[in-house]
Order: structure tokens, then C-alpha cells, then sequence
């Protein structure tokens, strides 16, 4: 069932990761990487490659670096102590020739299947944005290119595609879009 009796009945808080939550937030990002890739789109990424990308991506040496990081940000929807969703912005890192320095990109946007369809991912998107909204800089996202549903979900918020490049899974590579949104 889609997740509006989770949103409306449970206790759901946005709030800021912290360092401890860095165990956790290693498995919801893992966990939401394989059900938006391997379940969801069935991505047949080679098992070397995958287990190259999820190590660099998604080890907790890496997210609790993430989370140490001072130009990062993430932000976490929290339900009864487990993490159900997460959003990962920073600097910007895309390769478009128009990226200058100081932009801003979001980096990740997941939830569980199992929140998903109640709003929590624009309550989610709706945070970062305004945290990087302040910066007055335009706001850049890479999305694979067979995600229709993200790219939608984009437009709507007024991004635009911008260009495309390979997105190294291993030695894999994804066709991703560039996204970006001007300052207002």
C-alpha cells in the first residue's frame, strides 16, 4: 500500500544527520541503491562492478566521512528510530562546463519502497532546496537517464536538462542527465 497511512499516521521527523547515525544511514543508502537499481530498474551491473561502486559509495568509512564534511549536508526522515530516507547535497561536482565554483548539488535523493508515494520525498526535496537556495547559486542534479519518474518529479521543481555524461558504476558506466535550476 502506498505509504500515506505512514506519513499520517506515525511519527515521522526530518532533521539533520549527525555522526552517529552514520551505521544506519551506511545501510539506507545501500538498501535504497539496490531497490531503485537492482530491483526497481534491474540495472544488470556486473557483480565486480557493483561491489567496486558500493564499497566507494556506501561503506561506512565513506558516509561518515560524508557526514564530517563541512561543504555536505544530509538530511534524514526518521520514523519510531529507523531512517526511511535521505537527502545528500553539496558541492557542486557534475561535469557541465557551466559549473562554477560555489554551485550546489544534490548529490542523492532515496527513500524506502516502503515510504515512498506520501510526500516525504518532496518534504525531503523541499528542505534541501531551501538550504541551498541561500547560497544563490544555481542547483545542479545528475539523474540516469532511464529514471523517468525522478525526471518528472524534477521538472515539476523547475530543473531543467542541461547535458549528460557516464556515470562509473566499477567499470560500468550509466547514462546520466545534468539537471539544473537557476537562482530565483
Amino acid at each position: 500500500m502506498p505509504s500515506e497511512s505512514l506519513l499520517s499516521t506515525t511519527t515521522l521527523t526530518i532533521r539533520d544527520a549527525q555522526p552517529g547515525d552514520a551505521p544506519a544511514l551506511a545501510e539506507l543508502k545501500l538498501a535504497t541503491f539496490r531497490e531503485t537499481f537492482l530491483e526497481g530498474f534491474q540495472v544488470p551491473y556486473p557483480p565486480r562492478d557493483l561491489a567496486i561502486f558500493e564499497e566507494e559509495s556506501y561503506s561506512l568509512a565513506r558516509v561518515s566521512a560524508e557526514l564530517a564534511d563541512p561543504t555536505h549536508h544530509t538530511f534524514v526522515a526518521e520514523r519510531d528510530g529507523r531512517l526511511m530516507a535521505y537527502v545528500h547535497i553539496g558541492p557542486c561536482k557534475l561535469p557541465h562546463p557551466d559549473v562554477a565554483p560555489g554551485d550546489r548539488e544534490l548529490y542523492q535523493i532515496y527513500l524506502r519502497r516502503e515510504a515512498q508515494g506520501g510526500g516525504l520525498g518532496r518534504a525531503l526535496l523541499d528542505r534541501a532546496l531551501a538550504f541551498m537556495e541561500h547560497f544563490g547559486v544555481p542547483i545542479w542534479i545528475g539523474v540516469w537517464e532511464g529514471n523517468d519518474r525522478a525526471r518528472a518529479f524534477y521538472d515539476a521543481y523547475g530543473f531543467t536538462v542541461v547535458g549528460g555524461y557516464k556515470f562509473k558504476v566499477g567499470a560500468w558506466f550509466d547514462d546520466e542527465l545534468i539537471l539544473r535550476r537557476d537562482p530565483a
